[in-house]
């Protein structure tokens, strides 16, 4: 009699693979993964820009009440809900800037502005003012304003204090302390 031979024949069983049932499982959970990270960064995102956004703002209202003071020539500030210009005083109307660093600009997607001067609340509307909301003037005064920006879904807003002296400053609040 011969020897029998022994070799061991792969199960076809034991060296399946992966089901595609298990393979879309993987899958799903994965989106579900990328999914979360993606919301929870873009709200970081959107509050660091909203940062830059108001730091923008603060360096061109200074900028503007620099050039007021140095022209010697009052120059307005209009905003509105989907903005801000500057525009120069000449004689009895005001001129908007349109080519230089103080042409318009346009609020970050989701921006909510708010302004007051006094502790009176200004309206920020769809339509831009004829005339302009906030004034630096030759003299290197400003109208004391507080511009508070923000986005609807963001925990933190900035406010940007214009001083009677022409000093603008910048500080972010927590949304809590509003």
């Amino acid at each position: 009699m011969r020897g029998l031979d022994f070799t061991l024949i792969p199960n076809p069983r034991s060296a399946r693979g992966f089901t595609l049932i298990e393979i879309l499982v993987v899958v799903v959970i994965l989106g579900v993964v990328i999914g979360a990270v993606t919301l929870a960064v873009g709200a970081v995102g959107g509050e660091r820009q909203l940062a830059r956004q108001a730091e923008q703002v603060q360096a061109l209202f200074t900028y503007a009440c620099e050039q007021a003071e140095f022209s010697g020539r009052d120059l307005g500030i209009s905003l509105d809900a989907q903005g801000f210009r500057f525009s120069m005083a000449n004689r009895d109307e005001w001129i908007a800037d349109k080519a230089s660093e103080l042409r318009a600009r346009k609020w970050l997607v989701g921006t909510l502005a708010t302004l007051s001067r006094d502790g009176q609340a200004i309206a920020v509307t769809d339509k831009m003012p004829e005339k302009p909301q906030l004034v630096c003037f030759s003299s290197g005064e400003l109208t004391p304003f507080r511009l508070e920006l923000a986005l609807a879904d963001g925990t933190k807003h900035f406010r940007i204090d214009g001083q009677p002296d022409g000093d603008i400053r910048l500080s972010a609040v927590e949304a809590r302390a509003r």
